[in-house]
């Protein structure tokens, strides 16, 4: 009988390498996330149902009163927050080269959207025309905008990361780009979500490591655009330059601020009571919206506002350690301009809130009734979710090299 010799079982084989290569990825699968996940997300969630709760307080009097299901406006802002959440983490799973290529359809498909408010599908709103009417629901199409400008910023200024010590390769299409889609929302008569953008762009051009040459530029340019906005405006110049710290003005510009001081003031440190908010029996408009901060005030204390100022700085902090530590520029100029945007919002809401700013009809981020708002920040923590799960794997490929140098050494 001829018998065929088998060739020898080689120790670097396939089946091996195979094998190897099954074990990393399952590994990788399973590799726990960052820290930065778990504090960008708990503190998206906590603000979401927070929000959900305060919505439901400061809306469910007025509610009653005009005939209305008082469960109307959370239920309405609970959909947003059931289709947001899941999307958030949905959108967590992207890689980073889908967020890349999707910059500039973004971009134009949010332009576009901006502009349907200029159609018989826009509805104007205390002299801003900045919603449209769609199926019966009013959508908000400059937050959308918000998160594709910063995506488009921070695709741009990666390809041209190696060019930013020139200013025509800095502003140019960023800062002509720009300002064109900040145009559509200036034509909209909307100054707050304007200024919201202007901070976004420069935030991205900030983190994406511009000399400070020429970043004062930008800077100054949006200062001066900011001004003559105002300037132009004798409405806004009435409201920025009334004076509500003492009862002169208090039936005029001054009557939401002063009502918003009130609110907090009475709360004390334990608050009123969940649910026990006087001002929101029709003496503070838009409680439910842009001064829900100070419905927490109220009913809260101030221990429920320090709660949710530790839940923003909870975000924050985990935003800007993703900003530390990625190499990637369009994971650092995008999630420094969405960084800034949520912040930056949540600071400019709070200050109109306690005085120090004129009131300007910007939201509160996660918790102001709004659901195109809330949804947008949701993808937006979507987004910076993503970019959080490249870092343990940046950090985990240094041991698999280390690995594999010994594994190669010792073959030799």
């Amino acid at each position: 009988m001829t018998q065929v010799a088998r060739p020898p079982r080689s120790e670097s084989g396939g089946g091996g390498s195979n094998g190897l290569a099954a074990r990393v990825s399952l590994g990788r699968r399973f590799t726990p996330v960052s820290t930065e996940f778990l504090m960008i997300a708990s503190a998206a969630l906590m603000l979401t149902i927070f929000g959900l709760v305060m919505v439901l307080s400061a809306t469910s009097a007025t509610a009653v009163a005009s005939g209305e299901n008082p469960m109307d406006g959370a239920l309405r802002q609970g959909i947003f927050a059931v289709l947001g959440v899941p999307l958030m983490f949905l959108i967590s799973r992207l890689p980073i080269a889908f967020l890349k290529k999707m910059a500039w359809p973004a971009l134009f498909g949010a332009v576009a959207l901006q502009l349907l408010v200029f159609t018989p599908l826009g509805i104007e709103d205390g002299g801003n025309r900045n919603w449209i009417k769609v199926a019966g629901f009013t959508l908000q199409p400059s937050e959308f905008l918000k998160l594709a400008l910063a995506l488009w910023i921070g695709f741009v200024l990666m390809r041209k990361h190696t060019m930013l010590g020139t200013w025509h390769q800095v502003f140019i299409p960023v800062v002509p780009v720009g300002a064109l889609a900040i145009g559509t929302v200036i034509a909209g008569k909307d100054l707050g979500t304007a200024m919201v953008l202007v901070i976004i762009l420069l935030g991205c051009l900030f983190f994406s490591g511009v000399k400070l040459r020429l970043f004062i530029l930008p800077v100054l340019l949006g200062v001066v655009s900011v001004i003559a906005l105002a300037i132009t405006s004798p409405d806004r110049m009435r409201r920025i330059t009334a004076t509500c710290s003492d009862m002169s003005a208090y039936t005029g510009d001054c009557y939401q601020s002063i009502h918003g001081i009130w609110g907090m003031a009475s709360g004390g440190i334990f608050g009123v009571g969940l649910g026990n908010s006087q001002e929101k029996y029709g003496w503070l408009p838009a409680a439910g919206n842009d001064f829900i901060f100070a419905i927490v005030g109220e009913e809260l204390g101030l221990i429920g506002c320090i709660v949710v100022l530790a839940l923003f700085t909870l975000f924050t902090v985990g935003a800007f350690h993703i900003i530390r530590k990625t190499s990637d520029p369009f994971i650092r100029v995008a999630a420094g301009g969405i960084t800034v945007w949520i912040t930056g919002q949540a600071v400019f809401n709070i200050g109109v809130v306690i005085g120090l700013f004129p009131v300007m009809g910007v939201p509160l981020p996660f918790m102001s009734q709004g659901g195109t708002a809330l949804l947008a920040v949701l993808i937006a923590c979507g987004v910076l979710l993503s970019f959080a799960r490249t870092i343990p794997a940046v950090e985990a490929q240094a041991p698999l090299r280390n690995a594999s140098v010994g594994r190669g050494r010792v073959a030799r």
